[in-house]
């Protein structure tokens, strides 16, 4: 059974660097052909997608973050982690890391649910001062 876990710190001051770690057990980053990508889902709001890495390291992003956003991976860990830089309250929202068996379509095919066969329980991030 494939899980992905979230974690990371719950509360992040405007302007900073958020960080955020996914932990994978019973299957391997590296295994062909997965896709490991991180959503969000900012209160009252839909998913959207940030970006991913596939496994053999290639990485992919939304354009709307303004190239914030940087994924990278630990392959003697099996985690890949998220970092977005200069966040703001509209940052708040809650994380998601998820496995697709695809690549990113890079348009909003990639913020349906069904896109994706395992999901982080997610964690909740707060932009804050």
């Amino acid at each position: 059974q494939v899980q992905l876990q979230e974690s990371g710190p719950g509360l992040v001051k405007p302007s900073q660097t958020l960080s955020l770690t996914c932990t994978v057990s019973g299957d391997s980053i590296t295994t062909n052909y997965y896709y490991w990508n991180w959503i969000r889902q900012p209160p009252g709001k839909g998913l959207e997608w940030m970006g991913a890495i596939n496994y053999y390291g290639r990485t992919y992003y939304n354009p709307s973050l303004q190239s914030r956003a940087s994924v990278s991976r630990d392959t003697s860990k099996n985690h890949f982690t998220l970092q977005l830089t200069s966040v703001t309250p509209e940052d708040t929202a809650v994380y998601y890391c998820a496995r697709a068996g695809h690549p990113p379509y890079l348009s909003d095919y990639d913020n349906r649910r069904d896109e994706y066969d395992y999901w982080g329980r997610g964690t909740q991030v707060t932009v804050s001062s």
